[in-house]
This record gives C-alpha cells, structure tokens and sequence, in this order.
C-alpha cells in the first residue's frame, strides 16, 4: 500500500511538471503573436516607467546642477587666467616699451662715443636730480673708481651738458650747463659762423620754459646768424675745445644795448637725462 502511494506522489509531480512547461509554452506563443503584452503586465510597467521617471528626474537634476556648477568653476578658472594673461601682457608691453626707449638712448651715446677720437669715454646713468638743483646738477653713478676726475666734460645725445664738480669714489656730481647761480663755473664757448669766423663768449643764463641756454656779454661785430654751430672754446684751461655745444636759434642785444644777446637751443635735452658719457682726455688717462 505504502509503495503505491509513494508511486502516486511520483505521478502528481510529474504530471504538474509537464503541465508548467506547456503553460509556459503557450504564453511564449501567444506573447509572441501578441503586438502588445496582457492587460495586467502593461499596468505592471506603466507602474514600473513611473517610478523609474519619478527616480530619474531628482537625479538628473542634481547632474545638470552639477554640469552646471563644473561649467561654471571652469569658466572661473579660465577667466581668472585670462585676467592674469591680459595683466602680464600690459606688463610686458611697458616692459618692452622702456626697454626701447633705453635702447634707443643707448645706441645714441654710442654714436656720440664715436666721435669722441681724442678722449676715452665713461659711460654713466644719471642717479639723482632734485627738485630745488634741477637746472644746476645731477648725480652720475661712476666716480674716482671708473677715473673720473674734477672738470671733466660731460656729456648726452650730441653734444655737451657740463662738467663734473665734485669726485667721490662711486659717484659724482655734475654741474649743468643750464647752472646760472652766481657761484656757478662759466662755461666758455664760441660761435662759428658760415664763413669760418669765431666769436668767444660764456654762458650767461638758461631759460627753462624753451629749454635755451644764453649767451651774453659779446661784443664782437661779426655777423651772427641762427644756424650757427656753438662749441667749447677751450678758455681759461678747463674745458677742453672743441665739444659741440648747440646751435644759435636767435640773436639780439642786450638790455642796454651794448653788447650782443644769442640765445644757444642745446644739442641735448639738458631737462631729461637719462645716460651721459664722461669725456676723459687720452692725457688723463690713468693706468
């Protein structure tokens, strides 16, 4: 009895087996003839499409926002490097803009050096100028260490600007040819005209507001005209001759009109220096 009923149970499981497997068939052939799928799945994944849209739409959200935020740290960023380009680029510009005018000051001295055939020259920069000697000195910043030495001509661009009044071993000091103090050292010039002809005379003054220095107490009648070339005329033993001072932009007389006023327009810009070159004569030179 046992047995058959153990069979039985056998039987039942089987039998169930094989009617799953043919449900299963069957729902497989009918899906697949089916174009939509059966009432109660569509409910189950419109359920399902809801919950993933309402799961989605925070989510995505939140990595828009954080698109967003990336996009715009981003934007930051390259326009804070922008600025920094923009900022360095105007710094180099002005950089390269001193470094030219620099160059151009340079390259002018060393066409004056050229001429220099009698003298070695010592080139120096201009360290100090203040306001209250403005058109009497300036500081170069070579001294009795580079062979300076007192009353050596100075000059810049073309032609002369003055001479060195006082040594220390670093640095000097330098007595412009616009100096008009009473205490001043006259620096003493001459004028030659169109036909070769030279008249002597010191400078007197010096007129800030057209950058013209002057000459005065000439009594000589030959015939001057603007044009003139105006140089040092080596009197008195301390300047040597023959440094190119100027040109003559305009003559006339005196207040009582006893002697000759010329007014000299200086071969440098006595107002704006920058770089000069000491002139030393080969017979001071110092070994």
């Amino acid at each position: 009895m046992n047995k058959f009923f153990s069979n039985r149970r056998l039987v039942i499981i089987i039998v169930c087996l094989i009617v799953s497997f043919g449900l299963m068939s069957v729902s497989v052939v009918i899906r697949n003839k089916r174009s939509t799928p059966p009432l109660l799945q569509q409910f189950g994944n419109d359920i399902v499409g809801l919950v993933n849209r309402a799961v989605a739409w925070p989510v995505n959200g939140v990595k828009g926002s954080v698109t967003s935020v990336s996009d715009l740290l981003n934007t930051y960023q390259e326009n804070k490097r922008l600025k920094s380009q923009v900022q360095e680029l105007a710094q180099t510009k002005v950089h390269d803009q001193a470094l030219s005018q620099q160059n151009k000051k340079l390259k002018t001295q060393l066409k004056l050096n050229k001429t220099l055939t009698d003298y070695s020259s010592v080139n120096a920069t201009v360290i100090a100028r203040t306001p209250s000697s403005w058109q009497d000195q300036v500081i170069i910043d070579k001294g009795s260490a580079a062979g300076i030495k007192k009353n050596m001509p100075v000059l810049s661009g073309s032609g002369l600007v003055g001479r060195v009044a006082e040594v220390n071993r670093t640095n000097s000091k330098v007595e412009l040819l616009s100096n008009s103090s009473e205490s001043a050292n006259r620096f003493a010039v001459q004028i030659t005209n169109k036909s070769g002809q030279t008249v002597n005379g010191i400078i007197t003054g010096y007129n800030s507001d057209k950058d013209q220095i002057e000459m005065g107490n000439v009594t000589s009648k030959t015939k001057i005209e603007k044009g003139d070339k105006v140089s040092t005329s080596g009197l008195g033993g301390i300047m040597p001759a023959g440094l190119y001072v100027g040109s003559v932009s305009a003559t006339g007389h005196s207040d009582y009109g006893l002697s000759s006023k010329i007014t000299i327009k200086p071969a440098a810009d006595i107002s704006r220096l920058s770089f000069v070159t000491v002139a030393i004569r080969q017979a001071q030179t110092t070994n």
